[in-house]
């Protein structure tokens, strides 16, 4: 007989897939898009407490930069899982939920998180706003939104 698999380690599993998936899917569009090393994704990241100190110091900037982005998928992973039972009408349907949860991320780190960081800030771009939007559904929403279905075994109507 399996023991059955605890909320916390569920939360620390999924936090580790979403925020693994996420920077992996973030360096590799990175390095696509740009050529240039992906080690500059996560110094930016670093940016956002460091300012632009991340970008020129230590070798250090991108293991900061890592350990703050999974604080950071830790942090809305437990917010998923704290809404979730709480939202049972979107939790029949996981991907309208992956999508909406993708979007509300989407939204609090660029009109919240990063403007009073100290990453540098450029201009909006609706090009590069909704592939992040994607990445955030695809690699955040979805996993969240299909673990949390099974650990409360809620069916989906699609």
């Amino acid at each position: 007989m399996r023991k059955p698999v605890t909320p916390a380690k569920t939360i620390v599993a999924a936090g580790l897939l979403a925020g693994t998936l996420d920077i992996v899917t973030a360096c590799t569009h990175y390095a696509l898009r740009t050529g240039k090393n992906p080690v500059a994704v996560l110094r930016f990241v670093a940016s956002g407490v460091f300012g632009q100190d991340a970008f020129t110091g230590s070798s250090l900037m991108p293991i900061w930069g890592l350990l703050f982005h999974y604080l950071i998928a830790f942090s809305f992973t437990v917010v998923f899982f704290w809404l979730y039972p709480r939202l049972r009408l979107f939790a029949l349907n996981r991907y309208l939920l992956a999508i909406l949860f993708g979007l509300f991320i989407w939204t609090v780190m660029n009109l919240l998180v990063v403007p009073l960081s100290n990453t540098p800030k450029g201009p909006f771009n609706w090009s590069s706003a909704l592939q992040n939007m994607a990445i955030l559904i695809i690699m955040i929403g979805v996993p969240l939104s299909l673990i949390a279905a099974r650990q409360w075994k809620v069916g989906s109507r699609i």
